[in-house]
């Protein structure tokens, strides 16, 4: 479970809510432009755009929840159980791993038309990255400042969606979600004007009803509509401190406290971090669970010529 946003003011921000019912050990990691990415089935990436975002380094290899590069085009893995299948090996198209889709693309694109060109003769396919560590069923979002998309690998093939919302959270498939957004066309931050019958006094007894029916349960149909509901209507101002701090608040609106959601193993699934880039500077914010202050690092901060990757752990 996971919401990911988009969004353009003066500059353009994206991140996510990670809802999981434990810690990988991720951290933050900047990916240099020389780190050698060894591709499963195509040629290794050997120079490539510098990274910056949310990973698990497993094998010297960093596994991607989400990232920005350094051109401002940003994509992020969420999950996707009952609907994800990748396919088996095809010696037409580009065969890439899931765990290698994030740096194959930001690697290589500099915008969401330039990764069009490169998902369409792609595959991904069924390559675990060891026995340890199988793959994640997920689907993703690519964004710029200008349009997102998703990308969904299902039974009938890959599934390439123009994305108006900006926004991704889970299951179902995509095209249900735009869908049901039809339903709440009539969402508005004002108050309501009774059309019912105007001839019976009706009135608003609080401020807000003009978002009567607005879903606030945690389930991804909810945080959906919840989150594409704030993000459009949210304001934003022209402080850089005012933006990010508009942007957590977008993410808070469908943050998981723990306790409110029970995965079948009787843990509980929590928004274990919060994150924003702003893609035009590199400098990518999060917060915790268990620590609200922002904490920032800044991909051009260090040497982006280098080979090594940069960890930064968690400030819990």
């Amino acid at each position: 479970m996971c919401t990911a946003v988009s969004f353009v003011s003066k500059d353009h921000y994206f991140g996510r809510n990670l809802d999981l019912d434990r810690s990988y050990g991720e951290c933050v990691v900047i990916t240099p432009r020389q780190f050698v990415f060894e591709m499963r089935h195509l040629e290794a990436l050997k120079t490539h755009y510098a990274l910056i975002g949310m990973a698990v380094v497993a094998d010297e290899t960093p596994l991607y929840y989400e990232a920005t590069n350094e051109k401002g085009l940003s994509m992020a893995g969420l999950n996707f159980p009952g609907n994800a299948v990748y396919k088996a090996y095809d010696a037409s198209k580009d065969n890439v791993a899931p765990f290698e889709f994030i740096p194959w693309i930001l690697g290589q694109c500099e915008d969401v038309q330039q990764a069009k060109r490169l998902l369409v003769k792609m595959n991904l396919v069924n390559t675990n990255f060891s026995d340890q560590l199988p793959l994640t069923p997920l689907h993703w979002i690519i964004s710029d400042s200008k349009t997102s998309l998703t990308v969904e690998s299902v039974k009938d093939g890959l599934k390439i969606y123009d994305n108006p919302w900006g926004v991704l959270t889970n299951n179902p498939t995509f095209d249900y979600h735009l869908i049901n957004m039809h339903q709440y066309m009539g969402l508005k931050e004002a108050n309501e004007v009774n059309t019912l019958n105007p001839e019976i006094e009706l009135n608003n007894i609080s401020l807000g009803f003009g978002a009567l029916g607005l879903p606030g349960d945690y389930s991804s149909i909810s945080r959906f509509v919840r989150a594409a509901y704030v993000k459009s209507k949210s304001f934003f101002g022209n402080s850089e401190k005012e933006n990010v701090s508009q942007f957590f608040h977008i993410l808070n609106a469908v943050a998981m406290p723990k306790g409110c959601v029970q995965c079948p193993n009787g843990e509980f699934e929590y928004t274990r971090y919060s994150c924003c880039c702003n893609t035009k500077t590199g400098i990518y914010t999060y917060t915790t669970y268990h620590n609200s202050t922002k904490n920032s690092v800044d991909l051009h901060s260090v040497n982006l010529n280098a080979s090594e990757l940069i960890c930064y752990e968690l400030i819990e």
